[in-house]
């Protein structure tokens, strides 16, 4: 398990979290979401999703194991939609599911890695009123093209769209999950056109669809002035051979191809 230190400890007001407690929790969530938990120990900490049947983020989240309880960090407006979802999978094992206000997702000071860059600092559950609200968090994570529930939103990308075979998101050794064979099938062949990447604008004046002349190049999913994260079609975006109005960045994480004109 990964631990560091970063400055600032802040709290991340658009988080929940979500405690289950029990027997068979860790088989439980190994079943359903593309992360591999099973063998968790106490301190790790996973990043996965709940998929729909159709291969689409329902619900990204982190898994921490608390050792008395597992907490599960996820978006604040998503949470009561999990925990139904949650219990309609649960059928009859015997462990509990929780909303926990007395508690919040802190970044920052000592804790365990994020486990999609070391970059974005250390992240942990704590007792709420634990640290400020903050914005150094949202600076970092736009910078480094990484993007969040906000983003991701539910039900409209693939884990490949949202780069999680880049950040460990999905294990494609683990057996059968929700939504896993439209996963694989999309990992084997390749076939994930659109990535969300970082751009930069001249001005934080800018529209939602990314267009150059008549080709639609993608989607602003989420913008920090001049700093903005978007689902970019890569195949359209190799294919132009005109300079864009912006600049497209690949990130130091992306194992894939990003062409440019």
């Amino acid at each position: 398990m990964a631990t560091m230190q970063t400055p600032t400890p802040h709290s991340l007001p658009d988080r929940a979290v979500i405690a289950l407690q029990g027997d068979g929790i860790l088989a439980f969530l190994h079943n359903i979401l593309t992360c591999k938990v099973e063998n968790f120990i106490q301190g790790e900490m996973a990043y996965g999703a709940l998929l729909s049947p159709q291969g689409k983020i329902l619900h990204d989240l982190f898994v921490h194991h608390a050792g008395a309880c597992i907490f599960l960090d996820c978006d604040s407006g998503q949470r009561e939609a999990l925990i139904a979802r949650l219990k309609l999978y649960r059928l009859r094992a015997k462990f509990m599911i929780t909303p926990r206000d007395d508690v919040e997702v802190v970044v920052g000071g000592e804790g365990f890695a994020d486990p999609r860059h070391a970059g974005l600092g250390a992240r942990r559950v704590m007792p709420r009123g634990s640290a400020a609200a903050g914005e150094t968090y949202e600076t970092r994570r736009f910078a480094l093209g990484i993007a969040d529930s906000a983003e991701i939103g539910s039900g409209k990308l693939f884990p490949h769209e949202a780069n999680y075979d880049q950040f460990g998101g999905v294990d494609f050794n683990k057996g059968c999950y929700i939504g896993q064979e439209v996963v694989s099938r999309m990992q084997h062949r390749a076939t994930a056109r659109s990535r969300i990447l970082p751009l930069m604008f001249a001005d934080d004046q800018y529209t939602d669809e990314i267009r150059r002349d008549d080709i639609l190049l993608g989607e602003v999913l989420g913008r920090r002035g001049k700093q903005a994260l978007a689902l970019i079609r890569l195949d359209r975006l190799a294919e132009l051979e005109v300079p864009l109005p912006f600049i497209v960045v690949k990130p130091d994480w992306a194992k894939f191809e990003v062409k440019l004109p």
